[in-house]
C-alpha cells in the first residue's frame, strides 16, 4: 500500500492588533504555526514622517491570531537627521516598572544649542525622576499608546523648557524585558547590558555626525 502524505496549504491569515490601523496577514499553513513569531510594522506614513518601528509578537488562541507590543524604536537615520550642528544632545537608557511589566526606555533629547554638563545632567536627572514617576501609573499598552501619539514626550519637554530649551524630544526606544525563568537579572546587571549597547550606538552616531559636519565644512 502507497501511502498519501496530505501537504497543507499555505494561505495568509489576519493578525489583530489594538496599536496600528494597518492590515497584519501572515503566510502559514496554520494559526498555530505562526504562535510567537515577531512582527516588525514601520509607522513611518501613518505618523507622518517619523521613522518609528513596532515590534509585536502573535499569539494564537485557537484559529484567532492576536497579538502584543514587544517594543518601540526610532530609527537610526531619523535620529541622526534630527542632530543639529553646534547642539548637544542628551540620551540615557534605564530599566523601570509599569503597572504590569518591567521596561527598558531610553529617552533622547537635543537642546537648541550648546549647554554645560550641569544642564545636561539636571536634563538627564529630571527626565529620568520624571519618566520613572509616569510609567509606574500606567500598564504597558497605555504606554505604548502614550508614546505613539505623542503624548508621553510632550509633557516631558513641556518640564524640561524650564530648565533649558529643546529642538527635540523623543523616546528612542521603549521594549518590554522579558521574563526569564530561573535566576532573574537584577536591574543593575539589564543596565550594564543596556548602556554597554548604548554605547555602541553612541560611537557610530557620532561618527556619522562628524563626517556630515566635514562634508558641510568642505562645501
Amino acid at each position: 500500500m502507497v501511502k498519501s502524505n496530505k501537504i497543507q496549504k499555505k494561505t495568509f491569515f489576519d493578525v489583530s492588533s489594538s496599536l496600528t490601523a494597518s492590515k497584519i496577514s501572515l503566510y502559514a499553513a496554520s494559526p498555530q504555526e505562526l504562535d510567537g513569531k515577531i512582527v516588525r510594522i514601520d509607522l513611518t506614513r501613518s505618523l507622518r514622517g517619523k521613522s518609528l518601528e513596532l515590534k509585536l509578537k502573535v499569539k494564537a488562541e485557537g484559529e484567532v491570531l492576536n497579538s502584543e507590543p514587544m517594543s518601540l524604536e526610532l530609527a537610526g537615520s531619523y535620529v541622526r537627521r534630527m542632530m543639529r550642528k553646534g547642539a548637544d544632545y542628551v540620551e540615557d537608557s534605564f530599566v523601570t516598572e509599569t503597572k504590569d511589566r518591567k521596561v527598558l526606555i531610553k529617552p533622547f533629547l537635543i537642546a537648541r544649542n550648546k549647554v554645560s554638563r550641569a544642564v545636561r545632567r539636571m536634563m538627564r536627572n529630571t527626565t529620568k525622576e520624571h519618566l520613572i514617576a509616569h510609567l509606574k501609573t500606567r500598564d504597558s499598552k497605555e504606554l505604548f499608546n502614550e508614546i505613539m501619539n505623542n503624548k508621553i514626550q510632550k509633557e516631558l519637554s513641556f518640564k524640561l523648557k524650564k530648565i533649558y530649551p529643546l529642538a527635540l524630544c523623543e523616546i528612542r526606544m521603549f521594549e518590554i524585558v522579558p521574563e526569564v525563568k530561573g535566576p532573574q537579572l537584577s536591574n543593575a546587571q539589564i543596565n550594564e547590558a543596556a548602556r554597554a549597547n548604548e554605547v555602541k550606538e553612541e560611537v557610530v552616531v557620532e561618527k556619522k555626525v562628524s563626517k556630515k559636519v566635514k562634508a558641510e565644512k568642505k562645501e
